[in-house]
């Protein structure tokens, strides 16, 4: 995690630096304000990573004596093929196009969105690929 507090403490640098530039030569407030507040999420993304370092050991890849093969292990479990997110896809575009052609075409998108999403949800408890 050192690496990564190292990195957006960089950002936050640069943030620090460029803003006060940016607002004397363009005089313009909202592209001042924009770059503040990213510069304040990278001090608090920052904060946020060295806090976490300090609580930790350090891993494989904050080593200078780390192997790869101590980074190995179990990452987790992908899914196999699902059909699902292409259901919750088509929905979305449902629920995105209610506005323009009516509202009851939202209301529709919404009710096979709870399908589409609870099938999504579920599918690993039931058939094939059952845990």
């Amino acid at each position: 995690m050192r690496v990564e507090a190292w990195i957006f403490g960089a950002l936050t640098i640069f943030f620090g630096i460029v803003t006060p530039i940016y607002f004397f030569m363009s005089h313009e407030l909202a592209g001042t304000a924009a770059l503040i507040m990213t510069g304040l999420l990278t001090l608090m993304i920052t904060l946020y990573f060295g806090l976490v370092a300090r609580r930790i050991d350090r891993r494989p890849e904050d080593r200078q004596d780390g192997e790869i093969l101590e980074g190995a292990g179990d990452i987790g479990f992908f899914p196999p093929q699902s059909k699902w997110p292409l259901f919750v896809a088509l929905t979305f575009i449902l629920v995105v196009l209610g506005p323009v052609f009516g509202w009851w075409l939202m209301i529709v998108g919404f009710g096979f969105g709870s399908l589409t999403l609870t099938g999504m949800l579920y599918e690993f408890y039931r058939g094939d690929h059952a845990h």
